[in-house]
């Protein structure tokens, strides 16, 4: 999949003028790309597009223009970006009550590689979780987690033949799996090659 480019990213200006739109059609797009996991589990799947939108506002909020700063921002987001053999998310862990939320994070360490998903009749695939950096200490886990699918050929083929796509935790503090809807893996689907 095509990385995004600083030549490709619109300037602060022209972002400001078409934000309006823009965020509108990304808002449309993350809806078929998220998958609730049980109650408190979402799985956000990132690709080109949801990643322009975080570029485009990190620069806004920032306002960054300088090429080093737009290099920088592009580094940290780009690698969130699908290579066509994989699919990426964002895990977010989500508990209301803050009470509730700190003791279940202190309960689901390690939440990030109890993560999966599996193409109908194949084994599971397990996340590769935060290669950015470790997002867990001794105490808790963080509430976000980024994590990468890496897809065998077959696999692939199989979901573009039209074949189920789940995705789940089996963790002993969190266990919850969910069939994605069919737009839902056809969206996630355009993501391979």
């Amino acid at each position: 999949m095509a990385r995004i480019a600083r030549d490709s990213l619109m300037t602060l200006e022209a972002y400001a003028r078409g934000r309006k739109d823009f965020r509108a059609r990304v808002i449309a797009h993350k809806k078929l790309r998220t998958v609730h996991v049980g109650d408190h589990v979402t799985l956000l799947f990132e690709d080109e597009l949801t990643m322009r939108y975080q570029v485009q506002e990190m620069l806004r909020i920032e306002r960054i223009f300088e090429d080093e700063g737009i290099d920088a921002e592009l580094a940290a987001y780009n690698p969130l970006v699908p290579d066509g053999s994989n699919l990426k998310a964002t895990m977010l862990i989500e508990y209301d009550d803050p009470d509730e939320r700190k003791e279940m994070l202190a309960r689901m360490k390690g939440i990030e590689d109890a993560t999966w998903i599996a193409v109908a009749g194949m084994s599971r695939v397990m996340a590769i979780a935060d290669e950015d950096m470790d997002r867990e200490n001794d105490d808790k886990t963080s509430s976000v987690h980024f994590l990468r699918f890496e897809l065998a050929p077959p696999m692939i083929a199989a979901l573009k033949s039209g074949a189920a796509l789940a995705a789940g935790v089996d963790h002993p503090a969190y266990r919850a799996e969910a069939t994605l809807a069919p737009a839902t893996r056809d969206a996630l689907v355009a993501d391979l090659d």
